[in-house]
């Protein structure tokens, strides 16, 4: 049982719409830690995203970060700079622990950051391998794990990544953060493991993660006002 309560407002797919972003984390009530689970931008570059999570970290909360598959490799060396990055790396705030996994599995599109199945484990081992004695764990990849309620697309072929799925069957994080899929906006467990895919942030779609004694996610929109 955790000593203390974490509140975790949850983000993925921003696609350059920050403005929405800030609306969101200046009218939610107040956080421990923001989770961005990739996409920050689309095609963006080093300076933009630069610029957009600067602009978080003024907010002075712990910010936990993987680029997405619409985001550049490059934005890893950024991220790591800022330090934010959890891509196959684990970060401890408090008794949680922050892992995760950038890019996504080879897709049709061939976007910016597409890895191997294998490169996606081997990623996720290394975070993993810094917080496993950490007492919650919170995973945080881009991708969702295959053939789940987060990972359908709207043909129905289920489109997540299968390194993501055997990690989370055989360890069994308390919490896995993912994106993506944005048709595929949902709340799913494997195991004891409660995910949840966050939706567009880009359309004000966002989740919330409290961990305490259990653990509760809860999908919520923002609406004010902003297009897309």
């Amino acid at each position: 049982m955790l000593s203390g309560r974490m509140r975790i407002i949850a983000f993925s797919d921003i696609h350059g719409h920050y403005d929405i972003v800030g609306a969101i984390l200046s009218s939610e009530a107040p956080s421990d830690a923001v989770v961005i689970a990739g996409d920050v931008t689309t095609h963006g570059t080093v300076r933009e995203a630069r610029e957009a999570i600067s602009n978080l970290q003024r907010l002075q909360k712990p910010l936990f970060v993987v680029a997405g598959n619409m985001d550049l490799p490059a934005f890893e060396s950024l991220f790591t700079e800022l330090d934010v990055n959890v891509n196959a790396r684990g970060v401890r705030l408090g008794e949680c622990g922050f892992f995760g996994v950038a890019g996504s599995p080879f897709t049709p599109m061939h976007t910016p950051y597409e890895i191997s199945e294998q490169e996606i484990m081997h990623r996720i081992e290394l975070g993993w391998a810094q917080i496993r004695d950490a007492p919650r764990k919170i995973f945080v990849p881009h991708a969702p794990p295959r053939s789940t309620k987060l990972d359908r697309i709207f043909l129905g072929a289920h489109v997540g990544s299968t390194a993501v799925r055997e990690f989370v069957e055989c360890n069994q994080p308390d919490v896995l953060i993912c994106g993506h899929i944005h048709e595929s906006r949902g709340i799913d467990v494997l195991g004891r493991t409660q995910m949840v895919n966050c939706g567009t942030a880009g359309k004000g779609e966002y989740a919330v993660v409290t961990i305490d004694a259990s653990v509760e996610v809860e999908l919520r929109e923002y609406r004010g006002s902003h297009s897309g």
